[in-house]
């Protein structure tokens, strides 16, 4: 309810802490700048999927290729070990017919694969999984450094692990799409232990596992029971405005157990308009985002 009657204004503010801001150039600064602060690495990911015409994908495709320029040029990113990544969502480049996202994807892949800039592409809904899997794979076994996403709430996610070939990154999350029963897991904490599970498996596979999740009870199993002896094929992801301070100094000075490469993913737009579009689907999707938001905003206020 809150996502389709609060307006546009309303929607921004909330999203402040969890969007880098208007421009790349936003973007490219508060990546910069966790990075300088914290040593936090980041993925770069432009809000833009649920496109309503063909100017819009070409205008998502030129906004990629000109952020990996970007990434590859920007003197503040020379070391390739700390440089961003980029995450893709196939639909931000499809008006329905998903196979016609793939074009789009692949330049952009070898775009910044030609300029060492790892890209990751995401998974959206249970419709796209499939090919989502197809064109990242194919990508990877191409020499391409792709990644993609594995949602632990959908059924058949335990068969998709054993696609994932050794040496693939592999970014494991809950996932926030509203899925039928059928399909997906309607109980969250076996969706969290689902997460610890399948991030053994797919260590023992030989893949490399980025850990997404904000639910600290889970990032710290993965941090005691499974990252050890891995480290150097681990990593946690958490998204832009979501830590909490006193569990990031904890994370940063090793107390919560092994410590492995931690990665903010980190939205930024171009167009608001857009912006105000995917986060009202967000909060739809995703009803207890809005909570978040709040609880966040609340203990900020508190801790002034």
């Amino acid at each position: 309810m809150l996502a389709r009657l609060a307006p546009g204004p309303v929607v921004r503010w909330f999203a402040r802490p969890y969007v880098a801001g208007g421009t790349l150039e936003d973007g490219l600064d508060v990546a910069h700048g966790r990075l300088a602060r914290f040593g936090a690495l980041a993925t770069l990911d432009l809000l833009g999927e649920g496109v309503a015409n063909r100017a819009e994908i070409r205008e998502n495709a030129a906004t990629y290729a000109s952020l990996v320029d970007r990434l590859a040029s920007d003197r503040r990113f020379a070391d390739r070990a700390t440089r961003p990544s980029i995450s893709l969502k196939p639909s931000a480049f499809s008006l329905g017919e998903k196979e016609g996202a793939f074009e789009h994807l692949t330049a952009l892949a070898r775009r910044a694969h030609e300029q060492r800039v790892a890209v990751t592409i995401d998974m959206e809904d249970h419709a796209w999984t499939d090919l989502t899997l197809d064109w990242s794979i194919r990508l990877f076994e191409e020499g391409v450094d792709v990644g993609t996403v594995l949602q632990t709430r959908l059924h058949r996610t335990e068969a998709d692990l054993e696609r994932i070939p050794a040496g693939m990154r592999l970014r494991l999350v809950i996932g926030i799409y509203s899925e039928k029963s059928d399909v997906a897991l309607t109980d969250k904490a076996a969706m969290k232990d689902r997460m610890v599970v399948h991030a053994e498996r797919l260590l023992a596979r030989g893949c490399r596992v980025e850990f997404a999740t904000h639910d600290e009870p889970t990032l710290e199993r993965f941090l005691t029971e499974v990252a050890p002896g891995h480290e150097s094929r681990c990593e946690i992801q958490m998204l832009l405005g979501v830590p909490r301070r006193p569990f990031a100094r904890r994370l940063f000075a090793g107390e919560l157990g092994t410590v492995v490469p931690f990665r903010l993913y980190i939205p930024f737009a171009v167009s608001w308009d857009a912006a105000t579009a995917y986060l009202r689907r967000r909060m739809r999707e995703s009803p207890g985002m809005t909570w978040l938001v709040l609880r966040n905003l609340l203990r900020a206020q508190k801790a002034k």
